[in-house]
């Protein structure tokens, strides 16, 4: 048997590379955390669980036990935990607990990346996936449920209450007073926990469409009395994750209870460049944060940005001509089959709406090889991170919590990408 568990794997394995990349950033996010901490110090090195926690999602594996069990069963994993066995619960527990360095630790491989030639924000694809919340769509209750749910759970709780009565009434006349049957309070507590738990709800979702609508007058200059804004009859309340949303799935056309997760992809080698997580169905609202997010991250703008019709707006589109973007978003589908106007000649015809400006722009030569690019662009990494990594769902809940598992998962694409670039870190 060889003298170290490193033995055991060729040196140009994944493994070797994750241990090398995480020596070589700067941990100290996770690190200080220890150090300031009156917890003492931690029963696994972090710089460890950090290898074994990245590794593991880089090879689709998620799950805290799964991930215990690979490093009793798996070499690679047994070598990146230093024949430890760190159990489940410690596992998550250290995910949770430094979700935010996940963020800092994304931005620092984004940023090794473009130093070695893989971003280039030549082109970059914008676009979106529902990914399923750690919520079932059957633990929701729309707005206009909750009255009747709330009537309903009144009138049973009155109905207990009759009944404990009488049966503490028998009682007394059979054993004297001071006794009565347990099965009812049990039965009695659920429901009054149930009825606080959807009128808190209620409360929640009246608040959530008065500030809406308090944001709507404001952007439009106006003052308004939210006092009496109700939100929509088919507003959603989940029990489980109150911050997921029921949304529709684009490729299988289901409605699932879920985030939509954004992603900026560069064309150069499919390098992830912003991502994000929000409650919102729609895409087009995404399009300037984005941009934002990808300017914060590297310093400069994409040079073309391409977008399915999700995102178009007549304001996307002058937004990104104010930021000197060559934009290209889809203003409708085209269906399967269906004839391709030939491209356009000439000058631009003048009294032109920005929409039909940019349906001619799509439909020029220049503009079909540009947009065509898109599907190799954003869709594949989509492709990569579902269906070749099996991320399909968020094991973390809440809106302050499942982005900064995004960035998880996106920071591990992009290790991936660089791996196959075959190149090494400098160590420090």
């Amino acid at each position: 048997m060889p003298p170290t568990i490193r033995e055991w794997m060729p040196e140009d394995h994944l493994a070797n590379f994750i241990s090398e990349t995480i020596d070589a950033l700067d941990l100290s996010p996770i690190l200080d955390d220890y150090d300031n901490s009156a917890g003492g110090q931690a029963s696994f090195h972090p710089v460890m669980m950090t290898k074994l926690l990245v590794y593991a999602y880089c090879v689709g594996i998620m799950s805290s036990r799964k991930i215990e069990l690979n490093t009793y069963e798996v070499v690679p994993f047994r070598m990146l935990s230093v024949d430890q066995h760190p159990d489940h619960t410690t596992i998550s527990d250290f995910r949770k607990r430094h979700l935010t360095a996940f963020g800092s630790i994304f931005l620092m491989i984004l940023q090794m990346a473009q130093k070695v030639g893989l971003v280039k924000l030549g082109h970059v694809a914008l676009d979106g996936t529902k990914i399923k919340a750690n919520a079932s769509k059957h633990k929701a209750m729309s707005y206009d449920h909750m009255p009747k749910k709330v009537r309903q759970l009144r009138d049973e709780i009155k109905q207990l209450l009759d009944e404990a009565e009488a049966i503490d009434q028998a009682e007394d006349k059979c054993h004297g007073k001071g006794k009565r049957g347990d099965e009812l309070p049990t039965e009695l507590r659920f429901r009054k926990q149930r009825l606080q738990r959807i009128l808190e709800a209620k409360k929640v979702l009246e608040a959530e469409a008065r500030a809406e609508a308090l944001l709507e007058a404001q952007a439009k200059g106006k003052s308004a009395n939210v006092s009496r804004v109700r939100p929509k009859p088919n507003a959603q309340f989940n029990f489980t994750d109150s911050d997921s949303r029921i949304m529709k799935d684009g490729a299988t056309q289901a409605y699932v209870q879920a985030f939509n997760g954004q992603l900026a992809v560069d064309a150069e080698s499919q390098i992830i460049v912003a991502a994000a997580v929000t409650q919102e169905q729609n895409d087009k609202e995404q399009v300037e944060p984005m941009v934002e997010l990808i300017k914060a991250n590297l310093g400069e703008l994409p040079k073309v940005m391409t977008m399915d019709n999700g995102y178009y707006s007549d304001e996307n589109v002058k937004y990104l001509e104010g930021k000197g973007i060559d934009g290209y978003i889809a203003t409708g589908r085209v269906k399967h089959g269906e004839a391709i106007p030939k491209a356009p000649r000439g000058r631009i015809p003048k009294g032109l709406t920005t929409k039909e400006r940019m349906t001619r722009k799509l439909r020029t030569i220049r503009g079909r090889a540009i947009y065509a690019k898109r599907k190799e662009i954003a869709e594949p990494v989509i492709g990569q991170i579902k269906q070749v990594r099996g991320f399909r769902q968020f094991l973390l809940r809440r809106l302050k919590k499942v982005p900064r598992e995004f960035d998880l998962v996106c920071l591990t694409h992009n290790l991936l990408k660089i791996f196959r670039y075959s190149w090494k870190p400098a160590m420090a």
